[in-house]
C-alpha cells in the first residue's frame, strides 16, 4: 500500500509543537536504534574479533623475535662448542696413536740424558668422553735434566699430566737423583659417533 507523504506531513503540521517534537525525537531514536542494532553491534563484534586476532599475531611476532634471538645465540654457542671440541680432540690421541706417544715420551727422556729404570703403563681409566692412561715412571739423572725432561713433556701437542713427583738423591752418584712420577696421558674414547667426530677435526 502506497503511503501519501504529503497527507502524512499535513497531519503532522496540524499537531501541536510538543507532539511534533516528540515524533521527531522518536524518529531519531528509532533511526539511531536501528543503526546500532543493524550496523554498529555487528561491526563491534567484527572489530573485537579483528583486535583479538591482531593481539594474537603481535604476541606470535614477539615470541618469534625472542626465539630468533635465542636461535642466533644458540647457533653461536654451538659453533664455539664445536671449535672447543676440535681443539680438545687435537689434544687427545686415538688408540692407534698411544704407542707412538709413549715412545716419544721415552725419547724425550733419553734426549734429556735420563736413564729409565721404569716405564710401566697402568690400567686405563674410562671416563665419559676420554680414557686416562697412567704411566709409572722412574728415571735417574740430575735435577737439571729431570726439569728439562718435564719441560719437553709439557710442550707436547698431546696432553700429558705429570703428578706425584718424588726425588731421592743417590749418594754414590753425587748429584744424581732417582725421580719417580706418574705421567697421565689421555686418549679419545672411540665409538661409531666418536670416530666420526674425531675424523672431522682432521
Amino acid at each position: 500500500m502506497a503511503i501519501d507523504l504529503n497527507a502524512y506531513f499535513d497531519k503532522i503540521s496540524k499537531l501541536r509543537m510538543i507532539h511534533r517534537i516528540l515524533i521527531f525525537a522518536g524518529t531519531v531514536v528509532l533511526i539511531v536504534g536501528l543503526y546500532i542494532w543493524l550496523v554498529y553491534i555487528p561491526k563491534t563484534g567484527e572489530i573485537t574479533t579483528i583486535k583479538s586476532e591482531l593481539d594474537r599475531l603481535e604476541r606470535e611476532v614477539r615470541i618469534a623475535r625472542v626465539r630468533a634471538k635465542n636461535l642466533k645465540r644458540l647457533e653461536a654457542d654451538l659453533v664455539n662448542a664445536q671449535g672447543d671440541l676440535k681443539v680438545a680432540l687435537r689434544l687427545l690421541p686415538t688408540t692407534s696413536e698411544i704407542p707412538s706417544l709413549l715412545k716419544n715420551i721415552t725419547k724425550l727422556g733419553n734426549d734429556s740424558n735420563l736413564e729409565f729404570l721404569l716405564f710401566s703403563p697402568e690400567k686405563q681409566v674410562s671416563k665419559e668422553f676420554y680414557v686416562e692412561i697412567p704411566v709409572s715412571i722412574e728415571v735417574m739423572g740430575s735435577y737439571h735434566d729431570v726439569a728439562k725432561f718435564f719441560d719437553k713433556v709439557g710442550k707436547l701437542d698431546r696432553i700429558v699430566n705429570v703428578v706425584n713427583v718424588s726425588m731421592i738423591p743417590i749418594k754414590e752418584r753425587g748429584t744424581t737423583l732417582k725421580t719417580s712420577c706418574k705421567a697421565t696421558t689421555y686418549r679419545f674414547k672411540e665409538g661409531k659417533k666418536a670416530e666420526s667426530v674425531h675424523k672431522k677435526k682432521k
